[in-house]
């Protein structure tokens, strides 16, 4: 399995604006009634938490999971236990079934997953520093990008959540023009 999309983004030159994202994204779920979810390792919580700075936000964000260790991935999500240990933690497989997982076990039309090598330590040469998979679920669609961040922890983890917020709302939109067509 590979990554539907490789990103290498050097983040010592970017203000991420997570909040406005976040808005955008808890106004276009309100607007439809629907909910979404997170199942966060690298980023701890943060995902839901920026979800959660918006007012209105308990309309839409139905629960987050902190799945930083493997058994809680495997026991919450149902990533199979083969997968984290053929393919690793911070894998696209691993992100797939997470992003899978954590719609099923909430319910949620969409899922936010993320999981990934936030450092200083823990890179390797084949998962450096600053690797991350976010895998999105809408509607059983998962779409998995791999992003190469720059800069140190902090860095790494703030431009996870804000890719994250927009490849959810990205797929979102992409998905939610094709129903208008039919």
């Amino acid at each position: 399995m590979k990554p539907d999309n490789v990103v290498f983004e050097n983040s010592l030159e970017k203000e991420y604006d997570v909040y406005s994202v976040a808005e955008k994204l808890v106004s276009q779920l309100a607007e439809k009634g629907m909910t979404v979810s997170t199942a966060e390792s690298c980023t701890g919580g943060l995902i839901g938490a920026a979800i959660t700075s918006v007012s209105g936000a308990s309309a839409v964000f139905e629960r987050g999971f902190v799945t930083y260790a493997n058994i809680a991935k495997e026991e919450i999500l149902g990533v199979p236990h083969e997968t984290l240990e053929g393919f690793g933690a911070v894998s696209v497989q691993t992100a797939h079934y997470m992003a899978k997982g954590v719609c099923k076990a909430a319910k949620s039309r969409l899922g936010i997953a993320v999981t990934g090598i936030a450092g200083p330590t823990g890179g390797t040469p084949e998962k450096p520093v600053g690797l991350v998979y976010v895998g999105i679920c809408f509607d059983g669609a998962v779409k998995v990008t791999e992003y190469h961040f720059s800069g140190d922890r902090n860095r790494v983890r703030t431009a996870t959540v804000y890719m994250a917020l927009c490849d959810a709302m990205t797929l979102y939109n992409a998905t939610d023009k094709l129903e208008e067509n039919f």
